[in-house]
């Protein structure tokens, strides 16, 4: 039996908790490393910018989705992103949730009000790659 998905409110405070996770990766992973090289007078286009800040975030949420399917505000809020069997994701499979998230959030949320509508309660992107947010089982 697979595990219902966790409550609206609940995935947009752990997205909130997100945030705050993704801009302290952005701070380290992202920010530190170009005022360093900008300090010995090396820049960089905005198109390697750009690609330096997804394929960052793209490392950060696909290593986490794939060992163990939780980042650490999903292990807070006890949530895990799974296969719709509630099988692991495949790495194609979050290389795919990851690339639909963004045009899902950045489209004025559209893929995250989708759960509201959505018969099992899941977002846009979810529902993209075949994957499903479940609530973490005690």
């Amino acid at each position: 039996m697979i595990a219902a998905a966790p409550g609206f409110g609940r995935r947009l405070a752990c997205m909130l908790y997100e945030g705050l996770v993704v801009f302290a990766v952005l701070l380290i992973g992202f920010w530190l490393p170009q005022a360093l090289l900008s300090g010995i007078g090396l820049a960089f286009s905005p198109r390697l910018l750009w690609l330096h800040l997804l394929l960052l975030l793209l490392f950060y949420f696909v290593w986490f989705w794939l060992h163990g399917g939780q980042t650490l505000p999903m292990k807070t809020w006890k949530m895990r992103v799974v296969n719709q069997d509630g099988s692991p994701l495949r790495p194609l499979q979050a290389v795919l949730r990851y690339l639909a998230a963004w045009p899902s959030i950045l489209l004025f949320g559209i893929g995250i009000l989708w759960a509201l509508v959505d018969r099992d309660r899941q977002f846009l992107h979810d529902r993209i790659a075949g994957s499903r947010i479940v609530s973490e089982t005690s």
